[in-house]
């Protein structure tokens, strides 16, 4: 099951689900397999409705009883139907007023807000809107919500006294007070789904239909006020002026909101979801924000999408035929403007000159991926014009340009805005901390340049980051828990503390030929990351050794129970007995010198499957253990007994287990040097047309049940793993 929240934000993505469920239902030939097919739910409190035809379904509506609201609503409610009754018919007294320039929204917003008293909303559509009522305000007396803050921002932004204020008394931080007063909670969009928050009053701007109901749904949402107020502040005009003729052109944008004001009208003052409930549904859709354009995903892109071993990081050149996933996600919207997203890595400030050729950065990208939390986006253009006054400052600093594909161009930020800014469109900029360019609010801020430092100033970056209140390279900053005390990875440099529980993927030695380029007198940078938790290759990596044998005799024992608990024993039996063997015999390729030597073991009386702490792994090999694995098993008996059937499909399974041979393995990693050469490339040729076999056989989310068996047997026996812990050692000079 598959529930797709707030779902009239993305119709495009909605509308993909919806394709997938029936070509699983419809379209896929395959052998009958225990698993359940895919089966959608579109939730929404504003419903778009499906744009496509034959696509129509039912929804989940009140019940007649909860729709028959009483005259007078039982006070303190007593019952559930209570609490219903009791937040349609919130008090919310709506009033609209109109202004001759909307260059002038701003103004009148900040003067009606502060009309009001208590928790006060303002919800506004552009983020330049947000700074200038945020600097009109009363000083401390504001926060604000809106989708250009940082990941690590927005998500501290919960724990603020001013946002403690506009949630519900069971979601509140009971060691943070909230702030007393008048207070303002600032927003874009980004506040009107995702967030159970409540203000006193809401004072905004016009947006489309179904972005002012939720935004009324912010305000007094439980119903408990009895003088709610929404102020609505709207131009005269919805279109631009044209200088020449002085006539005003109005876009599509413009002219759904102008169907939503006159709905708005309508009410008579009165904003309750039972009031909005009387409007005709018709009319409202035609004030929905207009929809992007949805491209249709066929069989055919289906078939491209199953071949994962085409994609990044394993290929980063895009496949003619394999379109990026991100247009059918999102759609294609003419009025919607590009975004860039923006990040700071020490890595990039570290690694340059020669040591890009020791050390590429996609393969360090892919060691210490990006996550949400680093990342903050904004419209590409306002991206570059901030990047261009850092560049001012800085203009020879490194900028890193990653693109959809994960491929990564080094560039100085000086080439970067000389150039055309469409180049930075839909991509990621990396810029070194030292260059600064981060709000304290966390929003990107070319006025925050960082001055350039002198040489005996950068060894001082983190107390400079303190003393700012800023902190720039965010990456270690992922952690497991909530009250973020259990961190999933960490780089320490030189004698640094080594992390407990946590195992070294990479060291980075930054020592230069010449001192003068020596930075900051440091060595050695250790990158360690806690097993199973974050993003280091789990077939390496364990908080404590595992020794290769127990290991595959553990995850036979587990896709066993696995396939019996499935019932694929009885009902499946060629299947189940093909995934327990690729269990049994999955990681046989871990027995060659050079994987053992991969991950550290020197020990040549001891095979492992993972190695454990204490071990420093090398990056001396491309080969692959799931392809040894497979030049092993084939030569067994056993195997050899099997069915051709089975054959096939226990050799896939085996070689899909980490992601290859979908359909096929890369040319530098079909290799093993301790086995028949002539063998490894026919097993490398056979590959694709085996994945094909199995496709046609299995359907595409057939197959990918069947390895995923395999897969989560593994996983379970390694995350089982591990209660003793050994200490690390400390990192060798």
């Amino acid at each position: 099951l598959v529930v797709h929240d707030e779902a009239h934000l993305e119709p495009a993505f909605q509308e993909l689900l919806i394709a997938i469920e029936k070509e699983q239902r419809e379209g896929e030939r395959s052998e009958s397999l225990p698993w359940h097919k895919l089966r959608v739910m579109e939730l929404t409190a504003t419903l778009r409705g499906n744009e496509k035809e034959g696509n129509h379904r039912s929804a989940f509506e009140l019940t007649n009883d909860e729709k028959t609201i009483p005259t007078v609503i039982p006070s303190p409610p007593t019952e559930p139907i209570h609490h219903v009754w009791r937040r349609q018919k919130a008090k919310k007294a709506l009033e609209c007023h109109e202004i001759e320039d909307e260059n002038k929204l701003s103004e009148k917003i900040v003067r009606l807000a502060k009309e009001r008293e208590g928790a006060v909303l303002v919800f506004v559509r552009k983020v330049e809107d947000v700074e200038r009522i945020i600097k009109e305000l009363p000083g401390g007396s504001s926060e604000q919500l809106i989708g250009t803050l940082r990941g690590l921002e927005r998500d501290g932004l919960v724990n603020k006294p001013i946002f403690q204020r506009f949630l519900p008394e069971s979601n509140r931080n009971k060691d943070v007070t909230p702030a007393p007063g008048t207070v303002y909670l600032v927003c874009t969009s980004a506040g009107e789904v995702g967030v159970n928050i409540s203000g006193d009053h809401l004072v905004c701007d016009l947006s489309t239909f179904e972005s002012m109901t939720q935004r009324f749904g912010r305000v007094n949402r439980f119903g408990e006020r009895p003088d709610t107020q929404i102020d609505v502040v709207y131009p005269k005009d919805f279109g631009k002026k044209d200088k020449k003729t002085g006539s005003v052109k109005v876009d599509e944008l413009g002219r759904q909101r102008q169907r939503t004001l006159d709905l708005l009208k309508q009410l008579n003052g009165d904003a309750s979801p039972a009031a909005l409930g009387t409007l005709d549904p018709t009319v409202c859709r035609d004030a929905f924000t207009p929809s992007p354009a949805i491209l249709p995903a066929t069989d055919i892109l289906f078939d491209a999408w199953a071949l994962t071993t085409i994609a990044p990081p394993l290929v980063r050149t895009p496949l003619p035929g394999r379109p990026s996933v991100e247009p059918y996600l999102h759609g294609i919207s003419d009025w919607q403007p590009p975004e860039t997203h923006v990040a700071w890595r020490e890595e990039v400030e570290c690694i340059t000159g020669a040591l890009l050729e020791r050390y590429k950065p996609e393969d360090l990208l892919e060691d210490y991926p990006l996550k949400p939390h680093e990342l903050l986006r904004d419209r590409s253009d306002r991206i570059f014009n901030h990047l261009h006054k850092i560049a001012v400052e800085h203009p020879e600093a490194s900028a890193w340009i990653v693109d959809m594909q994960d491929r990564v161009e080094v560039t100085s930020l000086k080439t970067l805005t000389d150039g055309d800014e469409r180049t930075i469109n839909y991509k990621t900029i990396l810029l070194p901390p030292h260059v600064g360019g981060l709000a304290q609010t966390g929003t990107l801020d070319g006025t925050s340049v960082r001055k350039k430092p002198k040489a005996d100033e950068i060894v001082e970056r983190s107390q400079t980051d303190a003393e700012e209140g800023i902190h720039y390279d965010v990456a270690d900053e992922w952690f497991d828990d909530k009250k973020g005390k259990s961190q999933r990875r960490r780089r320490r440099w030189d004698n640094d503390e080594v992390p407990l529980h946590m195992r070294r993927v990479r060291t980075i030695d930054i020592t230069s030929d010449d001192e003068d380029e020596q930075l900051d007198g440091r060595h050695f940078w250790y990158w360690f990351v806690r097993p199973h938790s974050a993003d280091d290759d789990g077939s390496r990596t364990a908080r404590i050794a595992q020794e290769l044998v127990p290991h595959l005799q553990a995850v036979e024992n587990e896709a066993r129970e696995i396939v019996s608990r499935l019932g694929m024993l009885e009902n499946n039996p060629t299947e189940a007995q093909a995934v327990i063997l690729a269990a049994k015999w999955h990681d046989l390729g871990k027995r060659r010198d050079i994987w053992q030597r991969s991950i550290g073991n020197l020990d040549c009386d001891m095979v492992l499957a993972k190695s454990g702490p204490n071990m420093k792994p090398r990056d001396i090999t491309t080969y692959r253990h799931e392809f040894g694995s497979l030049l092993d098993a084939s030569a067994l008996p056993e195997f050899q007994s099997l069915k051709e059937e089975t054959r096939n499909l226990v050799l896939h399974l085996i070689a899909a287990h980490h992601g290859r041979a979908r359909p096929h393995f890369p040319m530098d990693e079909a290799i093993d040097i301790e086995r028949d050469h002539q063998a490894a490339a026919a097993l490398a040729n056979e590959a694709p047309r085996r994945f094909a076999r199995m496709q046609r056989k299995y359907g595409r989310w057939g197959l990918a049940f069947l390895e995923s068996l395999v897969r989560a047997a593994d996983y379970a026996v390694s995350a089982g793993l591990g209660e003793t812990i050994i200490e690390p050692a400390k990192p060798e000079k």
